[in-house]
């Protein structure tokens, strides 16, 4: 069983598309097509179903999907180890990052580890919390940095990098000439929270309700799937949140926002390094991880 035909079926799988597979892959997708074609012949089970321009795995599909991808992962192995053997660090890791460490802390860090190992490639999935979390247990992604920890006995959580979440008000906001608030204004004002599933909102919420103050007391005006998004409605005068210092850094030293201390409340959170359990790790892996918590310039608080 050819494994370029297996990997061209996995594309297909997570993709749902032939059209997109074959942008994906580099190949035209008649060839696509007959990739598939062709290991439905060998296996006798028909492996997708076509519904319209969209494609989905049949049962017999989802089993072949599972092996595939272990297959697929043993020979990236295999390429990787017999680099190292050679001297070399070669081959390609795939990450996930929750929206913080994917936009913010990795692209530093991934540049220095590509000044030393230049023929490594990294794949970066940047995504919720959750999504991270899933995909590192479903055996997607090697490793995850995320903002929270998320409950799962496949996966282990290791605090790596710290962060600071901070209120965030517009510049002409009446809040904006005051040094802090009391914790229970926050429910005067009109509040844009992250989407379910963000570990800003769930350690946010968290801090919050630890602090005494009933979070459903916030007037959510709208939720937004990505920090960028709070941000341009931060500044458009939509409302106020809480957010990433490391996101409104530049906004707050141009002066397009505000930031607002609350009284008696600090959000300092952890970001983890998520594995999954019992998977053998790969060199690369292994030496990404140690290059991130070589190159930590995000240290905990003496009393996080």
């Amino acid at each position: 069983m050819d494994i370029r035909r297996l990997e061209v079926f996995c594309r297909v799988v997570e993709l749902g598309s032939f059209t997109k597979a074959a942008e994906a892959v580099l190949l035209s997708q008649p060839t696509i097509s007959e990739h598939i074609k062709t290991l439905e012949e060998m296996v006798g089970e028909r492996l997708v179903d076509r519904l319209g321009r969209e494609v989905a795995p049949t049962p017999a599909g989802k089993i072949l999907y599972r092996y595939a991808k272990k297959i697929i992962q043993i020979k990236e192995e295999a390429v990787q180890a017999m680099a190292a053997y050679r001297g070399d660090l070669a081959g390609t890791v795939h990450v996930g990052a929750s929206t913080i460490p994917g936009n913010y802390i990795l692209p530093r860090l991934i540049g220095s580890f590509k000044q030393h190992h230049p023929a490594v490639q990294i794949s970066v999935f940047i995504g919720a919390t959750k999504e991270v979390a899933e995909a590192v247990a479903d055996g997607k992604q090697e490793l995850g940095l995320v903002g929270s920890q998320w409950k799962d006995r496949r996966l282990s959580f290791e605090r790596i990098f710290a962060d600071e979440l901070v209120l965030a008000v517009p510049r002409n906001h009446p809040w904006a000439s005051l040094p802090s608030i009391p914790v229970e204004r926050l429910a005067e004002e009109p509040f844009i929270a992250r989407h379910r599933g963000s570990g800003t909102r769930m350690v946010t919420y968290e801090i919050l309700e630890k602090a005494g103050f009933d979070t459903s007391r916030l007037r959510v005006v709208a939720e937004m799937s990505t920090t960028e998004a709070v941000r341009q409605s931060i500044k458009a005068g939509i409302g106020i949140s809480i957010l990433s210092r490391q996101a409104v850094a530049e906004d707050a030293a141009h002066g397009s926002v505000r930031l607002v201390a609350i009284d008696g409340v600090t959000f300092h959170r952890a970001f983890y390094l998520v594995k999954r359990r019992g998977r053998e790790p790969s060199p690369v892996s292994e030496a990404l991880e140690r290059h991130l918590k070589a190159h930590n310039d995000h240290p905990f608080p003496e009393k996080f």
